[in-house]
């Protein structure tokens, strides 16, 4: 077998259609349903083979309709031993005990910390890429397994298309798509630590029961070809523990409604947040009536997460 001497791989972001939070676990971790989208906007990953070590470089590539804001994205991305692809190819080669190293060049678009899992797509970007660079055919049980060690969000990154999170995340069960929609993602220039949005929720009242928002989601997933909006109203836990950035959240959804945005939603733990597109309406109509400073990308859903290219 011809092993490749370059792998790329197109790792795309994803929006949490709902998002419903329980309490903490014995295990320090908290029991959650949502409902997982992958979407068009998306980083690239180069992989090759080295002989030893495992480097990374890190390119930052415009990818916003409006309103770009590169020297942010650039803080909040790390190039050393924390990024998250690195770590991930350091764990597939420890799981195929390959010897020698990998050469990694991340081109991000996908903004940081905002809710729409860039570190996990590039994370699962590189353990296939390691695969793919030495021939090992990987079931997707342990594929999804090794993603769960690095982060809740992973083994989505992985599976790609829509699903049922529950667990921590990483529980899925894939749900057959509805009509593909497009939407609008306004990051503003604060960001919300995942971390305390979870103290927070610890701190407060829930809405919703660990078991009443399993049934709530698994009922509403249960149907056949989904429409987005009927997700979105599920809401998203994070919402209500904004804390002082909640009445510019609140500001920011009421600008994307005016500009003709439906069902204004925070993804994640936030702070990005997007409006669907209503059918018929352009998306350079909306760029145009939008009151902010916020940067703007425009997406459409996708039925994978990941795309593989294997280079000679």
């Amino acid at each position: 077998m011809i092993l490749p001497r370059r792998v790329r791989v197109t790792a795309r972001a994803k929006l949490n259609l709902g998002l419903a939070v329980g309490p903490r676990r014995a295990d320090g971790f908290h029991d959650l349903a949502t409902v997982f989208q992958s979407v068009s906007l998306a980083d690239t990953l180069l992989a090759e083979r080295a002989r030893r070590g495992f480097r990374l470089r890190v390119r930052h590539e415009p990818a916003a309709a409006r309103g770009e804001q590169p020297g942010r994205t650039r803080a909040a991305v790390p190039t050393g031993a924390g990024n998250l692809a690195l770590r991930a190819a350091r764990l597939a080669m420890r799981h195929l005990g390959a010897a020698g190293g990998v050469r990694l060049t991340l081109t991000k678009r996908i903004p940081a910390r905002a809710g729409l899992g860039g570190g996990s797509a590039d994370a699962a970007a590189a353990l296939v890429a390691v695969f793919a660079l030495h021939g090992a055919r990987v079931p997707l049980a342990e594929r999804l397994a090794l993603g769960a060690e690095l982060g809740s969000d992973v083994p989505f990154a992985l599976l790609g298309g829509t699903a049922l999170g529950t667990g921590r995340g990483e529980r899925l069960r894939p749900i057959r798509p509805g009509p593909v929609f497009r939407a609008v993602v306004a990051v503003p220039r604060w960001r919300v630590s995942t971390a305390r949005a979870f103290r927070a929720l610890d701190r407060s009242r829930y809405g919703l029961t660990r078991r009443k928002a399993k049934l709530r989601f698994a009922k509403v997933t249960g149907r056949m070809a989904l429409q987005p909006c009927e997700l979105i109203r599920l809401g998203n836990s994070f919402e209500d523990v904004l804390g002082a950035r909640r009445p510019d959240f609140v500001g920011l959804c009421s600008r994307m409604r005016e500009a003709g945005l439906v069902e204004p939603r925070m993804t994640g733990s936030g702070s990005a947040v997007f409006g669907v597109l209503g059918r018929g309406l352009a998306a350079r109509t909306v760029l145009s009536r939008f009151a902010g400073d916020e940067t703007l990308y425009v997406v459409r859903s996708a039925r994978r997460g990941l795309e593989v290219r294997r280079l000679r």
